[in-house]
C-alpha cells in the first residue's frame, strides 16, 4: 500500500457550495491533486441551519475529491464565515526575563495580548501578530534573539460564536472527518490570491460569497482589520426572482448566464427568456431589466463594503487597491462598478502558484479552499494519508451507517 506524504485538505463550507480541495506539498510548493464540489443546502449565511443536509453535502464533496486524488481523506482545515465573526485589535506587554527575546517570551506576550473580556458565548479563533516592539523599537516582525527588557505585541484577534463554530466541527466529525483547525475564510482566501507587494503596500481583500461578503485589510505584511457583511450572491438571486417573477433556481441560472453589473454594458435590444412559475409559458424580457436589478443590488453591497473600509480607518492607506474574489466576482462589470464606488484600483483575485491540477482551481470560487491548503502548510502538522484499501472503504461505510442510524 502506497503512502502519500504531506497531503492537506481544505474544506470550504459555503452558503451555495461545499468545496473540498486536496493538495500535496512538494519541493516547489503545492500541487493540487483532487477537487470536489457539491451544492450546499444546510448552510445559510455561513452558518449551519441543518446538520443532516450539511453532513450530506460534505460527504459528497469529500468523496469526489477522494476519487480524483486516489486517497482517503481523514482530516481537513475547515473555513468559517458568517456575521457572528467579529474582530478587535489588542496589545500585550511583558518583561523580558533573560535580556534576550526567546520563543517563550513571544508566547507569553501573545497570551497577554489575547487576555480580553469576551462574552461567555464567544471563542477566539485567531490571534494574529501585527508587530512587536522591543523597548521603544517598533515595526519588528520577528523579535527572537533581540536584546531588551520590555516586549510588546500588537495583535489582531478574530472571534466567533462558540455554537456556530461547534456546529461546523460537529458536521465534519459526523462526516467522518477530523478538523485540524477552523480558519476565517477571508484569512484563508488572502493566502492564495494576494501577493507580498500588495500585503506590504496596503490592500483590502473582499471575498464575495453566496451568503456573506468577507473583508480583510492588510498593511505592512499584517492583517489590520476584518469583518463579515451579511450580503452576497444569494441576495442578488433573490432580487432577480422577485423582480422577474420567477423561481430561485431559474433566477440563479439567469444570473449566471445573462447577469451583468453595469446597465451601460447591455445592448437595449437584447432579450432573454424567463421561466414562469405555476406552469405558465416562459416570457421574453429585455436583458437591460435584469441588469438594472443586478446593478442596484451589487452597488448596495459594494457601498456597504466601502463604508466598512472607511470605518476601519485604513481606506487612505490602500495603495495596492482592492482585490475581489469569490463566486460573485465572476459577474461581468463588477470590477468596473467597484472601481467607480471605491475610487481605487480593483482586480479580480484568482488562486495562483499551484502545480498539478492548478488550472482546475484557477477560479475565484476556489480562493478559500486553496487558501486553506496554504494556511495548513504554514501552520499545521501534516501526516501521511494512505491510499484506501477495499477493506478500509467498507469499514468507513459501516461506521458512517452506524452514525446515521444510531
Amino acid at each position: 500500500m502506497g503512502k502519500r506524504e504531506e497531503l492537506i485538505v481544505g474544506l470550504d463550507l459555503g452558503t451555495t457550495k461545499v468545496c473540498a480541495v486536496v493538495g500535496e506539498v512538494t519541493s516547489e510548493g503545492m500541487d493540487i491533486v483532487g477537487v470536489g464540489t457539491y451544492p450546499s443546502i444546510g448552510l445559510r449565511g455561513g452558518v449551519v441551519v441543518n446538520i443532516d443536509q450539511t453532513v450530506h453535502s460534505i460527504r459528497k464533496a469529500v468523496e469526489e475529491a477522494e476519487l480524483m486524488a486516489g486517497c482517503e481523506i481523514s482530516s481537513v482545515y475547515a473555513g468559517v464565515a458568517g456575521t457572528h465573526v467579529q474582530s478587535l485589535n489588542s496589545h500585550g506587554v511583558i518583561a523580558i526575563k533573560s535580556r534576550e527575546v526567546t520563543q517563550a517570551d513571544i508566547d507569553r506576550v501573545l497570551d497577554a495580548a489575547k487576555t480580553v473580556a469576551l462574552p461567555f458565548d464567544r471563542q477566539i479563533l485567531h490571534v494574529l501578530p501585527q508587530q512587536y516592539i522591543v523597548d521603544d523599537q517598533e515595526g519588528i516582525q520577528n523579535p527572537t534573539g533581540m536584546a531588551g527588557v520590555r516586549l510588546e505585541a500588537k495583535v489582531h484577534i478574530i472571534t466567533g460564536a462558540i455554537a456556530a463554530v461547534q456546529n461546523i466541527v460537529k458536521c465534519c466529525e459526523r462526516a467522518g472527518l477530523q478538523v485540524q483547525d477552523v480558519v476565517l475564510e477571508s484569512l484563508a482566501s488572502s493566502e492564495s490570491v494576494l501577493d507580498m507587494d500588495e500585503r506590504h503596500l496596503g490592500v483590502a481583500l473582499v471575498d464575495l460569497g453566496g451568503g456573506t461578503s468577507d473583508i480583510a485589510v492588510f498593511m505592512d505584511h499584517a492583517i489590520r482589520y476584518s469583518c463579515v457583511v451579511g450580503l452576497g450572491g444569494n441576495h442578488i438571486t433573490s432580487d432577480i426572482s422577485v423582480g422577474l417573477r420567477t423561481s430561485i433556481d431559474e433566477a440563479e441560472k439567469i444570473k449566471k448566464k445573462h447577469g451583468c453589473a453595469l446597465v451601460e454594458w447591455v445592448n437595449q435590444q437584447d432579450m432573454i427568456e424567463v421561466g414562469s412559475v405555476g406552469g405558465q409559458k416562459p416570457r421574453q424580457l429585455a436583458r437591460s431589466v435584469l441588469a438594472q436589478i443586478v446593478e442596484a443590488r451589487v452597488e448596495e453591497i459594494v457601498k456597504i463594503i466601502e463604508w466598512e473600509l472607511v470605518r476601519s480607518g485604513y481606506v487612505e492607506s490602500l495603495h495596492a487597491g482592492v482585490v475581489l474574489t469569490g463566486g460573485v466576482s465572476l459577474l461581468p462589470g463588477i470590477r468596473e462598478l467597484a472601481e467607480k464606488v471605491f475610487d481605487l484600483p480593483v482586480r479580480i483575485g484568482v488562486p495562483y502558484n499551484f502545480g498539478g491540477l492548478g488550472d482546475v482551481v484557477k477560479n475565484p470560487i476556489y480562493a478559500t479552499a486553496t487558501g486553506l491548503l496554504l494556511y495548513g502548510k504554514k501552520h499545521g502538522n501534516r501526516g501521511p494519508m494512505e491510499e484506501p484499501s477495499v477493506i478500509k472503504k467498507v469499514l468507513a461505510s459501516v461506521r458512517r451507517w452506524f452514525k446515521e442510524f444510531w
